[in-house]
């Protein structure tokens, strides 16, 4: 099992879906952790807590770079900086490229892109000093493949790993390594909405996700937080470490069709 006692982790968007689930991997990895997301977070804390490690929250919202240089400053100032970042945080929004408000163009990437740059520009000056560090984007399936509606999150994830590879290879030549995971369907909030818009016009609930997942996904079952939590530890892990600047599919099959 990887061993992260003594580092210390920021997951944004990390209060709930996804980013939770990788947060309490690290957590059970021994690491410390910085939990980022709105509202009272303390319930979560409490939950991380458990596992021993130093935790704290800060409820940047990452649409700002004034407000996520404040989150890496709290960092530094009580946890002695980030080791480990992973860039979580994303929205959507589905209309055509036509009917596409811009101020959701606007949203989206700023929170689903530009702040993986913030985020990212932040906290390396800190790695490169101790000599380690780990930059693990959030990307998606959608960073490589296209979607009807999704002109926003798909631009926006593509561009998250070509900023990916551009990290990788600005730090290979050290201990900080970057790289892009990208999930096909997970059973987040917005995915079971997608489900029940479905069954909304009378399918069988459970038809209504075989449906979903037939459509793209050829394993047939979700992805799931722990799995995603399990591939960020791989690649924090010595194994890992020269795995630099890649676009690692957790899809069911999605990307293989």
């Amino acid at each position: 099992m990887t061993t992260l006692s003594g580092k210390t982790a920021l997951v944004t968007g990390s209060t709930s879906g996804i980013g939770l689930g990788i947060a309490l991997s690290l957590a059970k990895a021994g690491a410390n952790l910085i939990l980022n997301g709105f509202g009272d977070a303390s319930s979560v804390v409490a939950e991380i807590e458990k596992f021993g490690g130093k935790v704290g929250h800060h409820p940047a919202d990452v649409s700002d770079p004034a407000q996520i240089a404040e989150m890496i400053e709290y960092a530094e100032r009580e946890f002695g900086g980030v080791d480990i970042l992973v860039n979580n945080a994303g929205i959507q929004h589905v209309a055509s490229v036509e009917d596409f408000p811009v101020e959701r163009w606007d949203s989206i990437i700023a929170i689903n892109l530009s702040s993986v740059f913030h985020s990212t520009r932040l906290s390396l000056p800190g790695m490169r000093t101790k000599g380690w560090g780990r930059i693990i984007n959030i990307a998606s399936v959608h960073g490589q493949v296209g979607s009807v509606g999704k002109a926003a999150y798909v631009a926006a994830k593509h561009g998250v790993i070509g900023l990916t590879k551009v990290v990788g290879l600005e730090t290979a030549t050290t201990n900080v390594t970057c790289n892009a995971i990208c999930p096909g369907w997970v059973l987040t909030p917005l995915v079971q909405k997608q489900i029940d818009d479905r069954a909304a016009t009378g399918i069988d609930p459970q038809q209504a996700q075989h449906d979903l997942l037939a459509e793209k996904q050829p394993s047939l079952e979700f992805v799931t937080p722990p799995q995603l939590g399990e591939l960020v530890l791989f690649l924090c892990s010595e194994a890992g470490s020269q795995v630099r600047g890649a676009a690692w599919n957790i899809d069911g099959g999605w990307l293989a069709q």
